[in-house]
């Protein structure tokens, strides 16, 4: 028992011998390990350090960069109004550039960027518009896309106006003077008017005056226009008209007049017709007294149209003297004179330059008039016929009797 007690114990403190031994054989080792770790966090801890500072570093001189590289742009919606004036064949590069030199955006690459993202920037239509003062390139794109902001001067202008009334308009809307436009249409084949418009086939003479190729329509002159440009464009829609209608072909093929001849029918029914429906009446009216019967018109709106150019009021047929029908010295007199007058006394529109094509074919009528206050006429082949028509109008209160 005690030789057991014995070995036990002795193996019992071999046992602490070793674990002793073993513990401080691998004491020092555990020490040194434990510097080794402190060591190994602290490069840790330094590398990240730089890590960070590197990434603050890169993320700073990106910033910097983007900042540097950013497209100078205004922050707000402008203010003061602008006129800028976008060119015929302007690309965006060129509005950037008359937008930065106005003062509008901030810089052309802000503007460019914008037109490139939007595809809708190509339909910019040239002209002068209103914008803003230190806009967003955006919205400055914005307000060139909405016409709203084109800046125009409108001018509506009815059919069977005189020339006269025509520049009187056209001065009040765009601010030329009246006169300019009188300048201007003192040669109007320099506007556009071919000289086959001047000839005619019946022998007599023929006025070269811009009357009855000032088409009448509703127009919008940009500003900077001209009275040569403002007259010109109206000239340009008449010939438009007249060549998509075929006015030329038709009334030299299937009336055997030429253009200028149908033109002044046209002015002439466009004057004196009270109600559309009476156009190609009158028309015909107009050639079976100048080329069948050979007789004078005695159409009162020539008479009218010498006291306007004349600066005189044009009055009621009722109400134009015998001195002023049949005025010597007007040279569109149809009260002695036989055949057309010598022009146009008016802008005739499409449907009366139609009616002067197509008058209503099968009529051997030599006369009209109104007969009620709507302005509708009755047309006649005698002159019995004719004065009951008057008579009737007298009753309706047409102011002839």
């Amino acid at each position: 028992m005690q030789i057991d007690d014995l070995d036990l114990t002795w193996e019992d403190d071999a046992g602490r011998g070793r674990h002793r031994w073993a513990s401080a054989r691998s004491a020092a080792p555990a020490r040194r390990k434990k510097g080794r770790g402190s060591r190994t966090f602290l490069a840790l801890f330094l590398a990240l350090a730089m890590l960070v500072g590197i990434a603050g570093a890169v993320y700073f001189s990106a910033d910097k960069i983007q900042s540097l590289r950013a497209v100078p742009d205004y922050d707000s919606g402008g203010s003061d109004a602008v006129t800028v004036e976008v060119k015929e064949g302007d690309t965006a590069f060129a509005i950037a550039q008359t937008l930065l030199g106005k003062g509008v955006v901030k810089s052309t690459k802000a503007f460019v960027q914008a037109a490139e993202r939007n595809p809708r920037s190509k339909a910019i239509q040239p002209g002068a518009y209103r914008l803003r003062h230190q806009m967003r390139a955006e919205d400055a794109l914005s307000m060139l896309l909405d016409l709203s902001n084109k800046i125009v001067s409108r001018t509506m202008l009815r059919e069977g106006l005189s020339y006269v009334a025509t520049f009187k308009k056209l001065a009040e809307s765009t601010g030329i003077p009246y006169s300019d436009f009188e300048a201007a249409a003192k040669d109007p084949v320099a506007l556009g008017v071919p000289d086959l418009w001047f000839e005619r086939r019946d022998g007599k003479p023929s006025k070269k005056s811009i009357e009855g190729f000032l088409y009448p329509l509703s127009y919008e002159f940009e500003p900077g226009s001209t009275a040569e440009s403002v007259l010109r464009e109206m000239v340009g829609e008449f010939l438009k008209v007249a060549t998509e209608i075929g006015f030329v072909d038709k009334v030299q093929s299937a009336l055997s007049v030429s253009p200028y001849e149908a033109l002044i029918v046209a002015s002439l029914t466009q004057a004196e017709a009270g109600i559309e429906e009476d156009l190609p009446h009158i028309a015909r009216v107009a050639y079976n007294r100048a080329y069948k019967a050979k007789l004078p018109l005695q159409f009162d709106v020539t008479a009218n149209y010498w006291l306007e150019i004349n600066g005189k009021d044009p009055k009621h047929s009722g109400k134009i003297s015998n001195t002023e029908l049949d005025d010597p010295n007007n040279p569109y007199n149809t009260v002695r004179m036989t055949g057309l007058p010598i022009g146009p006394i008016n802008s005739p529109g499409k449907k009366a330059l139609l009616s002067a094509m197509n008058p209503t074919p099968g009529k051997n009528w030599l006369f009209f008039v109104a007969i009620d206050k709507s302005g509708k006429s009755a047309f006649a082949d005698t002159v019995a016929e004719h004065d009951r028509n008057i008579q009737q109008a007298c009753r309706n209160g047409v102011p002839l009797c």
